[in-house]
């Protein structure tokens, strides 16, 4: 069981670090003058898109990655997320401005002065906005209820150490390769 589960691993690493190298080419193809935050920004989003693309749609997250690049990217961004999925992005129309949430939420707070709180109480708020922060940190995760949540936060946290992985072997590759072109 733990060997085909690191089997699995492995491999969505290697099918992760193939898209993204794939991203970044596309990227340096169209713009081969990149500053270091359009870099950066290309970097993040050929990283992001891959690793969606290595997880099944059933996640929420994953569709939500993909829904934000659609919504957003133009140019290199667009043609690299394009390849990377294997498809074309759907065009999306300008979004209309919403209203602030802060001022919603602050509008919908009515509180009773001098009320004592049950712990209970005071647990359940607590709860609410810890789940309030993690829907906002999970892509997608507006949208779902508590149980799917915490699902797709699991699934979300093996993706992005995948990613982290990936790009740390990389990095010490790189080193390593500067350090013996230095030496010689």
């Amino acid at each position: 069981m733990k060997a085909r589960m690191q089997m699995s691993t492995s491999m969505v690493r290697q099918e992760f670090f193939k898209k993204w190298i794939k991203g970044m080419q596309i990227h340096s193809a169209f713009n081969k003058e990149m500053t270091i935050m359009e870099r950066k920004r290309a970097i993040k989003l050929s990283a992001d898109v891959a690793i969606a693309s290595t997880r099944s749609t059933a996640t929420q997250w994953s569709r939500a990655v993909v829904a934000g690049v659609s919504a957003s990217a133009a140019g290199a961004a667009r043609a690299a997320a394009e390849e990377i999925l294997g498809r074309k992005l759907p065009e999306r129309k300008a979004l209309a401005a919403t209203c602030s949430k802060k001022i919603v939420r602050r509008s919908r707070q009515r509180r009773s002065k001098g009320v004592v709180r049950s712990s209970a109480a005071i647990a359940e708020k607590l709860v609410r906005n810890r789940t309030r922060v993690l829907k906002g940190l999970v892509p997608g995760g507006n949208k779902l209820d508590e149980i799917s949540l915490i699902k797709e936060t699991l699934d979300y946290i093996a993706s992005l150490q995948v990613q982290v992985d990936v790009m740390r072997h990389l990095a010490a590759a790189a080193e390593s390769l500067d350090h013996q072109q230095i030496s010689f």
